[in-house]
């Protein structure tokens, strides 16, 4: 909670600071790899750095954070910071980088707002950060520990399987012989690899099979851009990752998961968004999940559609499951052509909706459910990349 003091400083000036944030950030990555050349190269996604995404992703959250503390000063935003945890937990984030990060956005905002930084002002926002920076630390350290794993662990590709001419499977079993943790269904791992000019990309994937079984199983769409920045890591894996190749694991993480599995469930997903619901949909299957669960996909044609058989095979193994395809063009007559349209989908009252996919499709998604009258409250997300998904949870 912030003091009273600060509070109002913070209140008076948001707008300011607020309005200049994507400027700040700007200057604080520039700062910052100039002084740690070795984070973008080994930590940082050089592509988001380059796009730029990985600023605005930034400037919003911390925004989001100033303005959670001064208008629900009895509150914290437990969503926006658990979902930056998991993110930081997989990445090997470490705490004392917080220092390093304080450093250097300190001195772009001084940089770049200049006079108007009073001490006042100074200490306020040195409040903010601290407040949101040590929640995360604490977070963090809770999931490490939960994890049971220290650091990077080595995992052998035990096979690769051609999903689509874009998407492959990777097998994988730990090479050191160990046991395969368990994981909870939804979840994702950082993947890191050792690129051609040295550098150690790192990427998130998510785990497209339920546990149970003696390997791990991530699914990769190459994206189209080949060549560094943008997807040097899913280019590398497809051009080079065979079978007896080893890879870099994190320990599981991610929120996108099923809490209670009672009631009715909407599963949206669009294009690689269908990963973790394929994951999902295992758990259910297992579980003998009985209430309605709606399936929802987005895809180019069902040529592209990663996963199409499990993602088909699976709901049907489900007492009261309703699957809904959409494709660009090439839909089947059991399919729909155009994008996802919610009217024709029949809701069960109580649906708690789970979306992964393009931030246009879930933005879409989303308010089609409102609309519907599915609470904000029950419509979980995961984002891969900066999260730069404006609505409150």
């Amino acid at each position: 909670m912030l003091s009273d003091r600060s509070a109002a400083t913070v209140r008076a000036t948001l707008p300011v600071v607020g309005a200049c944030l994507e400027q700040i950030t700007e200057r604080f990555y520039a700062g910052l790899f100039a002084a740690h050349p070795e984070l973008l190269r080994d930590l940082f996604n050089r592509a988001n750095q380059a796009t730029g995404t990985q600023r605005q992703a930034l400037a919003g959250s911390i925004a989001a954070f100033a303005s959670f503390l001064v208008d629900r000063p009895e509150e914290r935003p437990d969503v926006l910071l658990g979902r930056i945890a998991h993110k930081h937990a997989s990445l090997g984030v470490a705490p004392e980088q917080y220092e390093v990060v304080h450093e250097h956005l300190f001195a772009a905002i001084a940089e770049v707002l200049g006079d108007a930084v009073t001490p006042e002002v100074a200490a306020a926002w040195d409040e903010v950060y601290w407040l949101m920076a040590n929640a995360l630390i604490a977070l963090e350290k809770r999931l490490r520990a939960a994890s049971g794993q220290t650091g990077w662990r080595t995992w052998e590709v035990a096979g690769r399987v051609a999903e689509t001419a874009e998407v492959a499977t990777f097998q994988l079993r730990p090479a050191d012989g160990g046991p395969v943790p368990d994981f909870r269904p939804g979840q994702y791992v950082s993947v890191r690899v050792q690129l051609a000019d040295g550098a150690r990309q790192i990427r998130q994937y998510s785990l497209s099979a339920a546990p149970g079984s003696p390997l791990r199983q991530i699914t990769v769409k190459r994206a189209l851009g080949d060549g560094a920045p943008d997807g040097e890591v899913s280019g590398h894996l497809h051009a080079q990752v065979r079978e007896g190749d080893t890879l870099e694991l994190s320990a599981p993480y991610g929120d996108l998961v099923l809490d209670a599995t009672a009631g009715p469930l909407l599963l949206a997903s669009a294009g690689i968004g269908v990963t973790p619901m394929i994951a999902l949909l295992e758990q259910l299957a297992r579980s003998g999940h009985g209430a309605p669960v709606t399936v929802v996909h987005a895809d180019r044609t069902p040529a592209t559609h990663a996963l199409r058989a499990d993602h088909e095979g699976l709901a049907a193994k489900l007492p009261d499951a309703t699957v809904h395809f959409w494709y660009e063009s090439q839909a089947p007559e059991s399919s729909h052509t155009g994008r996802v349209d919610l009217a024709r989908v029949a809701l069960a009252p109580g649906t708690r909706a789970y979306l992964c996919g393009p931030l246009p499709f879930m933005r879409a998604v989303r308010a089609q459910l409102i609309d519907r009258g599915v609470t904000p409250a029950d419509i979980h997300y995961e984002v891969f990349g900066p999260d730069l998904w404006s609505a409150r949870d």
